[in-house]
């Protein structure tokens, strides 16, 4: 199997060029640490927390989403906190959702059973279409970690006016879990074969 390492020099696999030797690993990380950063489109990002308790102090679920996405190098177009209330949440996604500099909204918080919990509520009648498959990826990870606990998170996804929106549970944990094993791949514009920043954005004709 023939693969470029660049420089216009193409080795076999485990072989030696004429340049120098070289040992090519062909994970799916290698493959995707060789895509050009000039292909990739970078995303802008809204991150709401949802919570009745919680401030930007000790806001760790919504800190380390925050972190992630800056490191992934996306931008961090807003970050709010808001109560567990659903016309304050649906209020600020939907400017957000009418905003067009805003791409992508990250929720975390008020998707499960107990007092409060109503992202599903506020937000489901807001999606164009819904991305049933992201609650169905994140109860099998999560399945893995916390076991059929899981069957509480109410976690899910929609597009509404090219804005992507993915909900979270409410704990660090969880969202290391949606970020690492759905999002983080979802939003990169080099993975394949598909990824939502096709569907997010202005138009491309």
């Amino acid at each position: 199997m023939m693969v470029s390492v660049g420089d216009g020099c193409r080795c076999t696999v485990a072989a030696t060029c004429n340049a120098q030797p070289v040992a090519l690993h062909l994970t799916r990380e290698y493959i995707m640490s060789k895509k050009t950063v000039s292909k990739r489109r970078f995303m802008k990002i809204a991150v709401l927390t949802i919570s009745d308790t919680r401030t930007f102090k000790t806001d760790s679920s919504g800190s380390w989403l925050q972190e992630a996405i800056e490191m992934e190098g996306h931008e961090l177009i807003d970050r709010k906190i808001v109560i567990d209330d659903i016309y304050q949440m649906r209020s600020i996604v939907s400017n957000w959702v009418a905003d067009t500099s805003v791409e992508v909204i990250i929720t975390t918080g008020g998707t499960g059973f107990t007092g409060r919990d109503s992202t599903p509520e506020a937000l489901a009648p807001i999606f164009d279409k819904h991305i049933e498959g992201f609650g169905e990826l994140f109860r099998q990870l999560s399945y893995d970690e916390i076991g059929t606990s899981t069957v509480q998170s109410r976690c899910l996804a929609g597009l509404a006016n090219r804005t992507a929106i993915f909900c979270l549970p409410g704990s660090t944990g969880a969202c290391k879990t949606g970020w690492n094993g759905i999002i983080r791949e979802q939003l990169d514009s080099t993975f394949e074969p598909c990824n939502f920043v096709q569907h997010v954005g202005p138009r491309v004709k």
